[in-house]
């Protein structure tokens, strides 16, 4: 039986020692990037976009309303300015 150099052993070791510590830097890394992005997004005050859509949700809501609002005014309007007309005018004559 052949014995393998102990050098191919170290060399294997440190390989997966290098790895290992390269993988754990990357994610210290990507930890640090988000706590750092975090911290500035908080700073700039921006909403998330749930939150947006549901205030756009009730603006849209809001609008349909006043413009109902708005389309029965303007009938309740035309229909007093009718009934003005009618109680001022005078009774037509036979």
């Amino acid at each position: 039986m052949v014995e393998r150099p102990r050098f191919f052993d170290d060399i294997s070791g440190l390989a997966g020692a290098a790895f290992s510590a390269a993988h754990g830097a990357r994610e210290e890394i990507n930890s640090l990037i988000r706590s750092r992005l975090d911290e500035v997004l908080q700073t700039l005050n921006l909403v998330r976009r749930d939150e947006f859509e549901a205030v756009q949700e009730m603006a849209s809501r809001a609008r349909q309303g006043q413009e109902k609002m708005e389309a029965r005014l303007t009938e309740l309007e035309t229909r007093l300015n009718d009934l003005e007309q009618s109680l001022t005018d005078p009774a037509p004559k036979e």
